[in-house]
């Protein structure tokens, strides 16, 4: 599955090797195939490349393919080290599979998301030849800096990349420790070798400000300041409003260097002005400076020039810091305090070795080991450390703060991950979920806001989506017995949070399904969390709010239908049609989310005949292929726990089902292998929850509900510092691609008569074992 390719002379050599072997002997040559798959290890199915598609040929909606990064990064690290094809337009990782050059690699980049991204900095570029301080543009890869290539030459693996730069003959090696990230480069014979800098380079825009010094003859340090002015995150609107360090060093000396200056037409660097010619000329004819060892500016750029003789390696490495220059130092001491690029890989593919090793599966077909394991790898990208090695954090206060207790994290894609993500990582990495709650409690305190972010990005509230997300996260930790933490605090602002954004005194949101329904579920949360804490007031004022879902009820249209202020419903064009007071949906998808009150959801419906007939319809009517559609939209989140409510309508047979089938057509091996915006954990997530039979439709209830395992067995390693520390193992008897349906449940070897199982039940260790048959079990 992964992409890995050889030299051409490397290729042909192993071509008549191969050959040789085959003739001389046939058996030995199939043994050796045998043993190699034998001794692959959970981390060799990691393929980054899954996913790493913005847009392309195959695209039916607004909002693309998966959108990840190819390049390297280590656990939840602050470094994501990766290439970039483009810095502009909905391309928020910097790199698509569709696009055919290279600007260079940078060594920070955002993962799986589905809006307008940023990162992106510190761009570093092999070249050789005459020196462009512009990248150009794909279609005339002359006019900058940027590259030809080819995915041939590509390879992708857990802590590395790999390849080509085809126009210079440069082979570029990526890899990554936790804060820092180091590059070698293989060049061609040539007195006109260089690596070259972009220090302006940005995802969306670009830094306004930057600055450089000159250390040593291996040495160069300085900053990039990012502001919303600068575009970025949301073009500008997401509010990202940071600033990057570096300390980076050369292992071929400093001979031969300059740094480029442009003078702008303009202050803007929002994308609609970089695009235009102007911009683009005064970068192109920035001025060049061979007599300065420190500038700060606009735009900049450095380049380093040397003589290389065929074969010759230069290697490049850089710690990165939020904080300061001297973070970034400590940084790259820390993690990469030597020259040995493929220690530091080893060590990166050791770190992925041990986060994954908390969930393994067996049984299933490579490829669906394949999905797994890259699938429990995107999971294991964010939320990202934001604090260097000594603690040391900028908070949302813009003053520098430290923390011993726990990381400061970034990137809360609320909406999105408090549905898959955050429930999975409950299990496996429960102090990451810490870590967090911990995170959010410092932002809303240090913000002055007082109230919980619902998107953040580097300290930004984005306000991207809807809902109260991080309200879900911490009653749903709570209820798990995650609380290292100020448990009041996190109460007051979740309390602060429903009533800052919420349904407010009309009981429900001004010509609004999907605000209504989602603040609703956050109602119930916070209720939840009250009612635990012994705060019955509280309790009993929110759980009456939770059913303010109702009030948006029409039994005209028999569904949710969205009224303004006045109590005045908003024209109806039908379930399906997109809209109509729904975010990214339309209200058939919108209206199945009342996870809290299902039973409530059945009465307005008819009653579970009714609430049962609808859901098969809903599936009935989804493409086979998942993309983007009216109906079970898998690319988009507000569906995700919907297979899982045909549990809860007496047919887990249909739950099996669709789950499989999700499971096997949603998911694949290449570029294309996610049907929509991985999200930032949540859409692999909800494969490594399904995939192994459980999945929760309600966070905060501790309740996974029981579904078709793809998985013959699956092994959880359990925190001995937040629960047992022993294992939980998921046991399918008889399981096949035709044997989809579970005939009978047994749980520490006792029948089990339902088909959902409890937090405390996985976490206190145990067996849930299946028998699987072909055939749906259906009462009665």
């Amino acid at each position: 599955m992964k992409i890995k390719r050889l030299k051409i002379s490397v290729y042909f050599t192993l071509v008549l090797s191969v050959l040789f072997a085959i003739a001389c002997s046939t058996t030995k040559t199939a043994k050796t195939v045998e043993a190699d798959n034998n001794t692959k290890e959970p981390v060799d199915y990691i393929d980054p490349i899954i996913g790493a598609v913005t847009y392309g040929k195959k695209s039916k909606d607004a909002h693309g393919f998966g959108k990840t990064f190819p390049g390297s990064a280590t656990p939840f690290g602050l470094v994501q080290l990766s290439p970039d094809t483009v810095s502009d337009g909905d391309n928020g990782p910097g790199y698509s599979y569709e696009h055919s050059t290279i600007e260079g690699f940078s060594f920070t980049h955002m993962s799986g998301i589905g809006w307008f991204g940023d990162l992106g900095n510190f761009l570093v570029t092999p070249t050789v030849g005459k020196l462009q301080t512009n990248r150009g543009v794909e279609k005339d890869p002359e006019s900058g800096y940027r590259s030809r290539y080819s995915h041939d030459t590509e390879v992708t693996e857990a802590g590395y990349y790999a390849v080509t730069m085809d126009d210079y003959k440069v082979r570029t090696e990526l890899t990554s420790s936790p804060r820092a990230g180091i590059i070698r480069f293989t060049y061609p014979e040539s007195d006109s070798s260089r690596v070259q800098i972009d220090l302006a380079r940005r995802v969306g825009g670009t830094s306004t400000e930057q600055y450089i010094k000159i250390v040593n003859e291996n040495t160069i340090q300085g900053w990039m300041k990012c502001p919303p002015e600068g575009g970025g995150w949301g073009a500008g609107a997401g509010n990202a409003d940071y600033v990057v360090y570096f300390y980076c060093q050369f292992s071929k000396p400093l001979k031969d260097y300059g740094i480029w200056s442009a003078d702008l037409p303009d202050v803007k660097r929002k994308m609609r002005w970089i695009r235009k010619d102007n911009y683009q000329n005064a970068i192109k004819n920035a001025k060049i400076y061979t007599d300065k060892t420190e500038l700060q500016g606009e735009h900049l750029g450095f380049y380093t020039n040397f003589n290389t003789k065929a074969g010759e390696q230069v290697l490049v490495k850089s710690g990165i810091s939020f904080v300061s220059i001297e973070g970034a130092k400590e940084n790259l001491e820390h993690d990469i305090n030597h020259w040995d690029f493929d220690k530091t890989r080893q060590e990166a593919k050791d770190l992925w070795s041990d986060a994954i090793s908390n969930i393994s599966v067996e049984g299933g077909t490579d490829a669906e080991k394949t999905i797994f394991y890259t699938s429990l790898y995107h999971t294991l990208i964010d939320p990202r450390a934001f604090s260097d090695v000594n603690g040391n954090y900028v908070g949302a206060d813009k003053k520098i703060h430290q923390t011993n207790d726990f990381t400061y994290r970034t990137i809360f894609s609320g909406w999105d991950v408090f549905r898959s993500q955050f429930p999975l990582q409950t299990i496996i990495n429960p102090s990451l979920v810490n870590d967090e709650i911990n995170s959010l409690i410092q932002m809303a305190e240090l913000s002055g806001r007082e109230y919980l972010p619902r998107w953040e990005m580097l300290n930004s509230y984005s306000g991207v989506m809807l809902g109260n997300p991080a309200v879900s996260v911490i009653n749903d930790a709570y209820q798990k017995g995650i609380r290292n933490y100020d448990v009041e605090k996190a109460f007051t602002y979740s309390l602060n949070t429903v009533n800052n954004t919420g349904n407010g005194t009309l009981g429900y949101s001004h010509k609004h399904i999907s605000k209504t329904l989602e603040y609703a579920y956050s109602d119930w949360a916070l209720a939840t969390m009250a009612e635990s804490l012994g705060k019955a007031d509280v309790a009993k004022e929110y759980f009456k709010r939770s059913k303010n879902y109702k009030n948006i009820w029409n039994d005209e249209v028999n569904w949710f239908r969205a009224k303004d202020s006045t109590g005045t419903w908003l024209p109806w064009e039908g379930k399906t049609k997109h809209g109509q007071g729904c975010i990214e949906s339309n209200p058939y998808q919108q209206g199945w989310f009342v996870p809290h009150d299902i039973a409530g959801l059945k009465e307005l419906m008819g009653g579970e005949t009714a609430f049962k007939n609808e859901l098969i319809a809903f599936f009935e009517n989804t493409p086979e292929d998942f993309l983007w559609n009216n109906y079970y939209n898998h690319p988009n989140e507000p569906v995700h726990h919907v297979p899982f409510m045909l549990n809860e309508a007496d047919a887990p047979h249909l739950t099996q089902k669709y789950t499989r089938k999700i499971c096997e057509q949603a998911y694949g091996t290449d570029a294309f292998g996610l049907c929509g915006n991985e999200d930032v954990g949540q859409m692999s997530a909800w494969y490594v929850l399904a995939s192994i039979g459980i999945h929760p439709i309600n966070p905060g209830d501790n309740k996974y509900q029981i579904t078709s395992p793809v998985f013959s067995e699956a092994e959880i390693k359990l925190d001995k510092n937040y629960y047992s520390g022993k294992t939980f193992k998921i046991i399918a008897h008889n399981n096949s691609e035709e044997n989809i349906y579970i005939q009978s449940i047994k749980l520490n070897g006792k029948i089990l008569d339902r088909y959902y199982i409890t937090h405390d039940e996985i976490v206190n260790g145990g067996v849930l074992e299946f028998d699987m048959g072909a055939t749906p079990k259906i009462k009665g």
